[in-house]
């Protein structure tokens, strides 16, 4: 997974006053669990916003003045009316521990069910993954080429060889669903076809008929 710096500098006070300042200064308050004690230090706004600001994760590497953490984003507040950072909480990694993290799911291929006029619907953007840091995905793949009107895929059909899924085998990640533009699917429609023909009836012929009769 891609890793993002943020520079900032350890608070020595962490009263309300001080943390007013603090975002009037245009910086915002920040802490680290997850380690021995917490650790509580400030940066500026703008050193989050590819952290924040974007549909894709990272770990982060927090720069103490050369003391550096790693770490992953758990929360964080934004001011309901203006949507400035109040707050951030981190949490801290390290190599040899298992961490939880929510990963995007990212589509790839192209549907038949979608070429046919059906309608692909994301139903689960996000999944909650847990791995070592080193085996953390930028994102999950779903590869859809093959789902069809009326198709579903759900989480046990993804790959998990560095990770665990921490959701039900029947989570459904997409759906490919029907509308008035849709046609029935060709393979569907031949496989009918095909299956109808084997097992259609054969009509005596007429001379078969005359035959009986004379019998």
């Amino acid at each position: 997974m891609k890793s993002i710096t943020i520079k900032g500098s350890q608070r020595e006070s962490v009263g309300k006053k001080a943390t007013k300042a603090l975002r009037n200064a245009g910086m915002v308050p920040c802490v680290v669990y997850g380690g021995d004690e917490p650790i509580s230090f400030s940066a500026e706004e703008i050193a989050f916003k590819d952290l924040v600001y974007t549909p894709d994760v990272h770990t982060v590497v927090i720069n103490l003045g050369g003391t550096k953490i790693n770490a992953i984003l758990q929360d964080i507040q934004f001011h309901p009316v203006t949507d400035r950072i109040l707050h951030i909480d981190f949490y801290q990694i390290f190599d040899d521990k298992e961490v939880t993290m929510e990963i995007p799911v990212r589509t790839v291929g192209n549907s038949r069910g979608v070429r046919n006029g059906g309608v692909l619907r994301i139903v689960t953007r996000k999944l909650r993954v847990k791995a070592l840091p080193e085996n953390l995905p930028d994102f999950i793949e779903a590869d859809i080429t093959e789902m069809r009107i009326g198709n579903k895929m759900y989480t046990k059909s993804l790959k998990t060889d560095n990770y665990k899924i921490m959701h039900p085998d029947n989570t459904v990640i997409c759906q490919v669903r029907t509308s008035r533009t849709a046609i029935v699917d060709e393979v569907e429609e031949e496989d009918e076809t095909a299956e109808g023909a084997e097992g259609e009836e054969v009509p005596a012929t007429e001379t078969d008929d005359v035959a009986a009769v004379k019998e």
